[in-house]
């Protein structure tokens, strides 16, 4: 049977998601903890994805891993049991054979909590909208080979609990697209960048590149694969860990909250 699981981690701890031979990632914790419970034991063969890659540092809410095993009941009862306390899954769906949680995926939505609070904050929802639609991120972005145009859907100033966030939907991104955004917002709320500059940026033509904010402050929020998840308990050590974590500052103490709040 083919599973996908919603799943959430601090990234702090983490040497981004993807595996490497010799640090600490989401998926190398998963792929061992899926392995210790003999759920598979070749994630390849298995069929493991995920539906996007987050760089070192940097959270989510709503990661999706998939992948097959012949003990789908064993996965769903106990793999929140063996998953680390930084990294658990907040909910499980069945899914078709072919489901790919990357090239399935019809958006994806991050959110970007700034730290200080911006002086400015209706200037930056105003400077916002001139990244919805279809627009050449070169100047946004670390391009490379890839193809810099990307359609954004949505793209809003939020305030919640005493901090502003940038949240931001698209069919996908390019790499360091979402903190470059919001470094180029956190310099127009603080009135370093004048809010039209962000069109003129949006043309592709090379100009400044905008540097990417830091990673603390960024959240894979949600990825919309058309599947439906059934609710999945945390357990006690993940929400301890968070207990504790809230505490360390201000920043990470909003994202342990919004993490937390399923």
């Amino acid at each position: 049977m083919r599973l996908a699981f919603r799943v959430s981690y601090i990234g702090t701890r983490f040497f981004g998601s993807q595996v490497q031979e010799r640090e600490r990632t989401v998926e190398g914790e998963f792929i061992a903890a899926c392995r210790r419970l003999d759920l598979f034991s070749d994630f390849r063969k298995a069929g493991f994805q995920a539906a996007g890659r987050t760089d070192r540092g940097v959270h989510a809410r709503g990661q999706v891993f998939a992948f097959t095993t012949e003990n789908p009941d064993r996965a769903i009862a106990t793999i929140n049991v063996q998953l680390p306390p930084d990294c658990w899954c907040t909910g499980y769906a069945e899914v078709v054979d072919t489901f790919h949680p990357r090239y399935d995926a019809k958006s994806r939505t991050y959110r970007y909590y700034f730290s200080p609070a911006p002086r400015d904050e209706m200037a930056m929802a105003r400077a916002a909208r001139h990244f919805i639609g279809m627009h050449n991120f070169t100047n946004f972005a670390r391009v490379k080979d890839k193809d810099p145009h990307r359609r954004v859907h949505a793209a809003t100033i939020g305030d919640g609990d005493g901090f502003t966030f940038l949240e931001v939907t698209a069919d996908s991104f390019l790499w360091h697209q979402v903190r470059c955004m919001a470094s180029a917002l956190w310099q127009v709320g603080k009135g370093e960048m004048e809010e039209d500059a962000i069109a003129s940026l949006l043309t592709g033509e090379a100009e400044r590149g905008i540097p990417p904010a830091p990673a603390e402050g960024l959240i894979l929020w949600d990825v919309d694969g058309g599947v439906t998840f059934s609710p999945m308990n945390p357990g006690d050590r993940s929400s301890s860990f968070l207990d504790q974590l809230r505490s360390h500052h201000a920043l990470m103490g909003q994202v342990c909250r919004v993490l937390g709040a399923r």
